[in-house]
C-alpha cells in the first residue's frame, strides 16, 4: 500500500527533528513493510513506508529530481496506470528518467507541469512534493479517494500522512475527539473531508491542497459530470467492454505475485476471468491466476442471508475459478477468530477509528493475512456496486424515495444508537445537513426523468 507522512513549517528548523519524522514514518511500517526513508530540509520533513511493487530495485522514496541539492522532494503512495505513456511524452520534452518506477514519473510530472500535474494522472495515488525552490508543498488525492490523505495544522505550517496515527507522533497533534468528532463516528455517513479526530481532516477526494507563505488553499482538480447518453445499447455495451477491460489489463502490472479476490459474484468473476485471459494472452496459454475466496467453517450448515448477502457465495466462486481456469483456493476462517479481542483491535488501530463495518473489516483482516503468504497485490471487484447499482437501495422504492442518505433504511441503520442523551449530538439534524450539503453537489442535466433525476442522486450519495 504505501504510506506517506511529513511536514512543512516556516517556523523553526525542521533539520533538527529527525526523531519526530522517523516516529511518524515509522507508524506506517504494516502499510510499507518493504523499505522506508525519510528526508530533511530547513522548512520540510518528509518520510515514506514502501510496499514494493513496480521496480523493486529503483523505485525508493522518498525520491528528489537529483542526488544532491534536490529541488524537487516526493512521497507518493499508489499506483499511476498511464505511467508508460507519461514517460514517453515526459522524455519528448526533454526529461531524462533514472529508474522505471511509476514514482518517478509522478515526480518529472510535476517537474513538467506543478500542481497541475494530477490531471494528467490515471491511477489511485495520495502524494505529497515539497518544492524546494518556491518554498511550497503541495499534496494531491486521487479522482475518488481511493487512497487516504489526512492533514493537521502545526505551527508555521501544515503535517500530512496517509493514516491519522502517523500524525499522532508529531508533537504538536494529539487524538482528541470533540462532538463533531462523534457526529461523525456514529453517523454512519463515512463522509469526506471531516474526520472523527479534531483538527484532522481529508484531502478531497479530486482535490489537492498547497502550503507557501501565503497560507494554505484548497481545491478540487476533478469532479463528476452530468453529459447526455447518447448511445444505444449495443454502443454502450461495447464501450463498457472496453472501459472495464482497459481497467483491468492496466493493473496487472506488477514485478511481485498478484492474485484476484473471487467471489462467485458477477463483479469479481468478470474481473478474474478478463484477468485471467490477459494473463495467458501475455505469457501463454498454461499461465493461470491465483484466485482467492473467504468462507466460515461453520457457513455451509449456518449461513443466515442478510440485505447485502442473499446467498452462500463459496460455490459460486468454486464453479467460476473453475470455468475461467485459475488456481483456486478458499481461504477458511473459524467465526471465533472474529471475535478474538487481539483481531478486533488490529483493526481498530489499522483504521485508526472504532467505527467500521463490523466483522467484515476482520474477515478482510484475516483473509489478507492469509493471502499476503503468496501474493502482494489484490485485484478485486470493489466499486462496481457503485458504478453499476448493485446495491439493494438503488432498487428499492422505500429507499428511493427516503428523503436520507438511502443505506439508513435498507440495512436498518436508521435506529438511535445508545449514546449518553447528555451529549446532546442530534445526529439526526446532523445527517439531515449532510444529505442536503451532498444532494447540491449532484450534478443534473436539463429534461431528465425524476427517475433518472434520483438515480443521479444515488449513485453520487
Amino acid at each position: 500500500m504505501c504510506g506517506i507522512t511529513g511536514w512543512a513549517s516556516f517556523h523553526g528548523d525542521a533539520r533538527n527533528q529527525a526523531p519526530v519524522i522517523e516516529a511518524m514514518t515509522g507508524s506506517l511500517t504494516p502499510r510499507g513493510p518493504d523499505a522506508g526513508g525519510v528526508w530533511l530540509g530547513e522548512r520540510a520533513a518528509i518520510g515514506h513506508r514502501r510496499l514494493a511493487v513496480i521496480d523493486l530495485a529503483g523505485g525508493a522514496q522518498p525520491m528528489t529530481d537529483r542526488p544532491s541539492e534536490p529541488t524537487v522532494v516526493l512521497s507518493y503512495s499508489g499506483e499511476v496506470y498511464n505511467h508508460h505513456a507519461l514517460r514517453a511524452e515526459l522524455r519528448g520534452r526533454g526529461h531524462a528518467f533514472r529508474t522505471r518506477s511509476d514514482t518517478e514519473v509522478v515526480l518529472r510530472a510535476y517537474a513538467e507541469w506543478g500542481e497541475d500535474a494530477a490531471e494528467h494522472l490515471d491511477g489511485m495515488f495520495a502524494f505529497a512534493v515539497w518544492d524546494e525552490r518556491a518554498q511550497r508543498l503541495l499534496l494531491v488525492r486521487d479522482r475518488l479517494g481511493v487512497k487516504p490523505l489526512y492533514w493537521a495544522r502545526v505551527d508555521g505550517g501544515l503535517a500530512f500522512a496517509s493514516e491519522p496515527k502517523a500524525l499522532f507522533a508529531h508533537p504538536e497533534i494529539r487524538p482528541r475527539v470533540d462532538a463533531d468528532g462523534l457526529r461523525e463516528a456514529y453517523s454512519l455517513l463515512f463522509n469526506t473531508g471531516p474526520t472523527v479526530w479534531s483538527g484532522i481532516r481529508e484531502v478531497e477526494p479530486g482535490g489537492l491542497l498547497v502550503l507557501d507563505r501565503d497560507g494554505v488553499r484548497e481545491r478540487r482538480y476533478w469532479q463528476l459530470d452530468a453529459t447526455p447518453h447518447t448511445d444505444d445499447g449495443e454502443a454502450t455495451l461495447e464501450r463498457i467492454r472496453e472501459l472495464v477491460g482497459t481497467a483491468a489489463r492496466s493493473q496487472l502490472e506488477a514485478d511481485v505475485p498478484l492474485c484476484s479476490l473471487l467471489s462467485g459474484g458477477l463483479d469479481s468473476t468478470v474481473l478474474t476471468a478478463l484477468l485471467a485471459g490477459e494473463l495467458r494472452e501475455r505469457e501463454g496459454t498454461d499461465a493461470r491466476i491465483r484466485s482467492y475466496a473467504v468462507d466460515y467453517s461453520d457457513q455451509a450448515e449456518q449461513f443466515t442471508g442478510d440485505v447485502l448477502r442473499t446467498g452462500h457465495d463459496t460455490p459460486y466462486a468454486a464453479e467460476a475459478g473453475a470455468f475461467i481456469g485459475t488456481d483456486h483456493s478458499v481461504v477458511v476462517l473459524d467465526p471465533r477468530a472474529l471475535l478474538d479481542p487481539e483481531h478486533r483491535k488490529a483493526v481498530v488501530v489499522a483504521r485508526d477509528s472504532p467505527i467500521g463495518v463490523g466483522d467484515m473489516d476482520t474477515s478482510l483482516y484475516l483473509l489478507f493475512g492469509e493471502i499476503r503468504r503468496h501474493s502482494t497485490v489484490a485485484l478485486s471487484g470493489e466499486a462496481a456496486d457503485e458504478v453499476f447499482g448493485g446495491y439493494p437501495w438503488f432498487h428499492n422504492p422505500k429507499a428511493l424515495a427516503a428523503d436520507t442518505f438511502p443505506w439508513l433504511l435498507v440495512t436498518g441503520d436508521e435506529a438511535a444508537m445508545p449514546l449518553n442523551p447528555e451529549l446532546d449530538l442530534r445526529i439526526g439534524e446532523f445527517r439531515d445537513d449532510t444529505y442536503r450539503g451532498a444532494l447540491a453537489a449532484v450534478p443534473h442535466l436539463d429534461g431528465e426523468t425524476p427517475a433518472e433525476h434520483r438515480q443521479r442522486e444515488m449513485q453520487h450519495l
